[in-house]
């Protein structure tokens, strides 16, 4: 729920009259009231979004594929030794951006005026992450270059690049971060395939020193596009950050959602290509139906941004978004044994599921009218939801059983996943809506 005095005042308004205020200020290094670019329209707002949508599409679309690369890497004799340690090296690659979030949103604030320095030292290090990783013998080389490299250089260069959209996209906000979370999505739709024909023609070495020569000649030239909007001046006064939000309970409360959803959330993305397998389809399938739900997830996440710019409440975007996910999960997946229901929740989920992360920028408006807030509130989300991504790995390996029978929930051998995947987004709905059914009664 938006509160009375964000219905009162838009974002723009709040975000203008505190830059106004900054303006009637003269400094040595500036004149009074300087002329700011308008947000949410015109050129450079657009030019620093679709730069930003490059950035997001072909540095995270990246280790979202590293399902094809785990199922190569395992093939190979000189790591075969090592093998119970390859998915280790994704786990980090996207593990540490969600978990190191706050982290470098909060250097991002701190520094405000090295926002274009910090893009330059995360941009090499995760080309050089993926070179080094060429040359490599060894799981261990891989974990440290692949994996841990290319996290750290991806969450250093982007929170500056959040924070550019953050000053430059403010009543679109929503739409804003929609968009570029479902950029990722449509390098999703194809990547995997591309990477799968260069390993198996290829090799590795040269597969990871191709994509990184793209990554270098695709986005080198639109790192000079990524200008903040505001002067330094007022930069460094957003950056004061006002963490009155975290004394706020709707702040726990979407927190907490955020948290319980991902526990579940990750599992159809790792596990629906084995699952499909395991019925007796083949391989083929189980990438179409990562591809479905790639396009699927571009759709969600663009829809919700858009709608959530809206008046529509947040929580209850939300709660549709976990209900629709515990439906499809607990019927079309659990009780599936056919690639035509499958294809159903993959399109479900991935329009639903996926949807509900976009509900971050949204939630983070709904807890503070101080547009600066929503950075903050946005770097927390993410390394909440993160945290199911790093615990699939051990959690799934108790789940999973030795069953052999198809014929029960979940093909038997994957009905706890299913499980723990519906009732995480059914309690994560439970946990919003409770809290403004107690809200509702406690007025009465």
């Amino acid at each position: 729920m938006h509160s009375a005095a964000e219905s009162q005042t838009s974002p723009i308004e709040l975000e203008e009259l505190s830059l106004n205020r900054n303006n009637d200020d003269v400094g040595p290094e500036r004149g009074p009231s300087q002329e700011l670019k308008p947000v949410d329209r015109g050129r450079d707002a657009w030019v620093v979004l679709i730069a930003a949508l490059v950035f997001e599409a072909l540095f995270w679309g990246f280790p979202m594929c590293f399902g094809v690369f785990q199922n190569y890497y395992s093939t190979l004799p000189e790591f075969r030794s090592d093998s119970a340690n390859i998915a280790l090296i994704g786990t980090l690659a996207q593990g540490i951006p969600c978990l190191g979030a706050p982290f470098s949103a909060v250097f991002t604030k701190r520094f405000s005026k090295y926002q274009r320095q910090q893009i330059w030292v995360g941009w090499p290090l995760c080309i050089f992450g993926l070179l080094g990783a060429s040359f490599t013998t060894s799981v261990g080389g891989l974990i440290g270059t692949q994996g841990i490299m290319y996290g750290l250089g991806f969450v250093t260069f982007t929170y500056p690049i959040v924070n550019m959209i953050n000053e430059w996209w403010v009543a679109r906000k929503g739409m804003a971060f929609g968009l570029i979370s479902a950029s990722s999505g449509v390098t999703s739709t194809f990547m995997p395939f591309v990477i799968e024909a260069l390993l198996q023609k290829y090799g590795y070495r040269i597969t990871l020193r191709a994509y990184a020569v793209a990554l270098a000649i695709l986005t080198a030239p639109l790192i000079p596009l990524l200008k903040p909007r505001l002067p330094p001046s007022e930069r460094a006064t957003l950056a004061r950050a006002d963490w009155a939000f975290i004394t706020r309970p709707l702040f726990w409360i979407y927190g907490l959602a955020i948290l319980v959803q991902g526990l579940g959330f990750f599992f159809p993305v790792v596990f629906l290509p084995s699952y499909a397998t395991f019925l007796g389809l083949s391989p083929i399938n189980g990438a179409l139906l990562l591809a479905l739900m790639a396009i699927a997830q571009v759709l969600g996440q663009f829809a919700f941004g858009y709608i959530s710019d809206k008046n529509l409440p947040v929580s209850f975007l939300a709660i549709i978004c976990c209900i629709a996910t515990a439906l499809a999960s607990s019927t079309l997946w659990g009780l599936s044994k056919s690639m035509g229901l499958l294809a159903v929740f993959s399109l479900i989920y991935g329009f639903f599921g996926f949807g509900f992360g976009t509900m971050r920028v949204a939630m983070g408006r709904a807890v503070s009218d101080d547009p600066a807030t929503v950075f903050s509130t946005y770097s927390i989300f993410v390394f909440l939801q993160g945290i199911g991504g790093i615990i699939v790995g051990p959690v799934s390996a108790a789940l999973i059983t030795s069953s052999t029978d198809r014929a029960q929930f979940g093909a038997g051998k994957y009905g706890g996943v299913v499980i723990l995947t519906s009732s995480s987004a059914v309690l994560a709905a439970l946990i919003i809506g409770m809290w403004h059914s107690c809200k509702h009664l406690i007025r009465l």
